[in-house]
């Protein structure tokens, strides 16, 4: 799978966070081939869990696959900057690549806020990061969810 089509179908799963009533974000990981390991929407709301966010459920899936905690040589594709949360977990689980769409000034850990893999104590850089991929689109799922969220309050 391409990244473009990892993208796709992130945004597909976001569609469907957004439908569920969560926040839209999705996640694809691939390994090193561009297989499909694990792929995963937001479940923040249905799981009453605020760690459920679509890269974090996306990359235990792929390490349960795997059968090990590392991901070295991984992809995770997500629709949204990761928060420092998931940017933490990206450190653990070894990630090689972060391909992400919208960017989140207020609350993302990788380009915005702490910046985890610029920090000097951080266990794990992945060796690339792709900012701003079909960030429009992926943006505009997030307005358009939280434009309708305003109008219901």
């Amino acid at each position: 799978m391409t990244t473009q089509q990892a993208m796709q179908q992130a945004l597909a799963l976001a569609d469907e966070a957004a439908r569920m009533g969560e926040v839209p974000v999705g996640a694809v990981v691939l390994d090193g081939q561009g297989h499909v390991l694990a792929m995963a929407r937001n479940h923040v709301e249905d799981h009453h869990d605020a760690s459920a966010h679509a890269e974090l459920l996306a990359m235990r899936q792929a390490a349960r696959h795997c059968g090990t905690a590392r991901l070295e040589g991984c992809t995770l594709v997500v629709t949204l900057e990761p928060c420092p949360m998931c940017a933490a977990a990206i450190t653990h689980f070894r990630l090689s690549r972060v391909i992400y769409g919208a960017y989140d000034p207020k609350g993302g850990g990788v380009d915005h806020g702490p910046r985890l893999f610029a920090r000097p104590g951080c266990l794990h850089r992945p060796g690339e990061i792709i900012s701003g991929v079909r960030e429009r689109e992926a943006g505009a799922q997030l307005r358009r969810f939280f434009r309708v969220l305003r109008q219901r309050d």
